[in-house]
């Protein structure tokens, strides 16, 4: 069995194939919009996020107050700037965590085989054996609400299918003549699955994470809203939508808003997937 190479694609190139998919430049632009947004927040932000106003609370969105007021008399407009920082830092650090620790198992199991690929993909069959987001919200109300273990909870609970998926490709690679080159050759240990393993795997497991990006940020929504999330007063997108179901029928908007953000934001990061997913994967040409 012989696996060929393709060198790397160059990131010019990467950014020319995105612009002429419209799906792809279209997720591109909301996502870089939602990062200049958290970013620039303390710019563009019109109010003080937790500055409260009594005398104007639930207002309707006005010149003032573009998205109007919550139930403490707070911008919308600002919270939702703002709000999009502890739900993009969640993601990244989610990111961080999640693939490398499945990349890392489904290798080694990959790799090694016999006993070892016994133990880690029965811890791994284990983790799957729970819903992932019934155990992430188990994990929070256990430890504490807290965006330190909100990552924690996301992460330990959603890595598993990375590692099922790098088990595969690396079983598979185990057994190519490119593996059997380079031991002839002298790189073996670390250094193999490192420089020679790791690159191979990388890309489809680049695509199934651009592809959970969307489920991320909903998890995380999903902890705010329940109060799992980052403690208040801090701004963040599932809260605030919890928050504006409390008057949803009078004050639809206080709702609405946050949850547009949330609907925008995952559905640019679904669309640069499937972007990424036609550059990475030759099936998807």
């Amino acid at each position: 069995m012989s696996i060929a190479t393709a060198s790397p694609m160059p990131a010019a190139s990467i950014l020319r194939r995105i612009l002429r998919s419209p799906s792809a430049a279209v997720g591109s632009i909301i996502v870089l919009v939602v990062l200049a947004a958290a970013l620039l927040a303390p710019v563009v932000a019109p109010y003080d996020p937790n500055a409260q106003e009594t005398a104007i609370r639930l207002a309707a969105p006005s010149p003032a107050h573009l998205l109007g007021t919550d139930a403490f008399g707070r911008d919308l407009l600002s919270r939702i700037l703002y709000g999009a920082r502890p739900t993009l830092l969640l993601v990244l650090f989610v990111v961080l965590l999640m693939a490398p620790i499945g990349i890392v198992v489904g290798i080694l199991a990959g790799y090694f085989g016999g006993l070892t690929e016994r133990i880690l993909m029965r811890i791994t069959d284990i983790v799957m054996s729970f819903p992932r987001l019934l155990l992430a919200f188990a994990f929070v109300a256990i430890m504490g609400p807290g965006l330190v273990n909100g990552v924690l909870a996301l992460a330990l609970t959603s890595w598993p299918a990375y590692a099922r998926q790098a088990r595969v490709e690396t079983a598979a690679l185990r057994r190519s003549d490119y593996l059997a080159a380079a031991e002839m050759v002298g790189i073996k240990g670390i250094r193999l699955l490192w420089g020679h393993v790791l690159p191979l795997v990388a890309p489809s497991a680049i695509i199934r994470l651009a592809l959970d990006l969307s489920g991320i940020i909903l998890a995380a929504a999903g902890l705010g809203f329940l109060g799992l999330g980052v403690r208040p007063p801090t701004a963040e997108w599932g809260s605030m939508v919890a928050e504006g179901t409390q008057v949803i029928f009078d004050q639809w908007w206080i709702a609405a808003a946050p949850g547009l953000a949330i609907l925008m934001t995952s559905l640019g990061f679904n669309l640069v997937a499937d972007g990424l997913r036609d550059i990475l994967d030759p099936r998807h040409g």
